[in-house]
């Protein structure tokens, strides 16, 4: 009896395992590729991939990068958003953010910089790009995080009584010997030593006088959560159409009714903001104005 119960609750659970298996493994993902060659989601279930010359150049979903093998934008392109994801930014099998926060504003050396000096120097380099004022609330005019360590005597509240020592902590030493700031509060500033310390003082960042809103949108000078994001705001290609027009030896008209070609608005009207897709818009600009070196 004992051995006739065991062999049919295994008989049992073999044929939940059966019937599980063809729902789960076969019908199931036939049901889901019916549907994906559904007219209208044909394209986006095989990846949204964007064709030329008989070639699969990329896809309309992913985003890439338009620079040289050194890492500088190339002029004749509309460049995209920073990217994360992969040593070069824009890997697919290594979609990331930076996990970088408003508090990451001071450098652990010249070139491990945190996010504020990591945003001021692509502001300014866009706006030397792009031939506008790249400058931001508590950038320095070199670019770096305008970041103060005020040491001294604190007083109960946590603020410095009299300064005694002023650095600026994002402007090495070995990269600049005058700071953006002169003085604070009668102090001399000095520039940072690779290697020290600065976190016993009190840290100070200096908003200066920049605009309220930059001309460098957001979005060109931080990445997306995912990291692929194909699209820039319609604010990021209208600075850029210019030099686009200059590189490829047409109007700035002709440019912008390209992009505008390749704007899409809010989905369904009222979620998110309206976007560019850099992809696509890259690819038609070397269709119908390709440019000549």
């Amino acid at each position: 009896m004992r051995m006739s119960t065991w062999i049919r609750q295994h008989v049992a659970a073999l044929r939940a395992l059966l019937v599980l298996t063809v729902i789960t493994g076969i019908a199931y993902p036939l049901a889901v590729f019916a549907v994906a060659q559904i007219p209208g989601l044909k394209d986006k279930a095989e990846g949204s991939l964007i064709e030329s010359g008989g070639n699969t150049v990329g896809s309309s979903l992913i985003g890439q990068s338009f620079t040289d093998d050194k890492g500088n934008a190339l002029v004749q392109y509309f460049q995209s958003r920073p990217s994360a994801a992969g040593a070069s930014g824009y890997d697919p099998t290594s979609s990331s953010a930076s996990n970088l926060g408003p508090e990451n504003i001071v450098d652990s050396a010249p070139d491990k910089t945190g996010l504020l000096t990591t945003v001021c120097t692509r502001s300014k380099t866009i706006g030397d790009l792009d031939g506008v004022n790249g400058i931001r609330p508590f950038c320095t005019p070199g670019g770096v995080g305008a970041v103060l360590s005020v040491i001294g005597p604190r007083e109960a509240n946590g603020e410095v009584e009299h300064p005694t020592k002023v650095v600026s902590v994002n402007e090495f030493c070995s990269v600049t010997k005058n700071p953006f700031l002169a003085e604070y509060e009668g102090v001399k500033v000095e520039c940072a030593v690779d290697g020290e310390d600065y976190s016993i003082g009190r840290i100070v960042p200096i908003r200066g006088d920049a605009p309220a809103e930059s001309a460098v949108p957001a979005d060109a000078v931080t990445a997306s959560g995912s990291g692929l994001d194909p699209h820039i705001s319609p604010e990021y290609a209208a600075i850029q159409e210019a030099r686009i027009a200059k590189a490829r030896g047409v109007s700035v008209d002709q440019v912008r009714a390209l992009v505008d070609a390749h704007t899409d608005g809010r989905t369904l009207g009222f979620m998110g903001e309206p976007r560019v897709n850099v992809v696509e818009l890259n690819l038609d600009l070397d269709g119908k104005y390709p440019f000549k070196a």
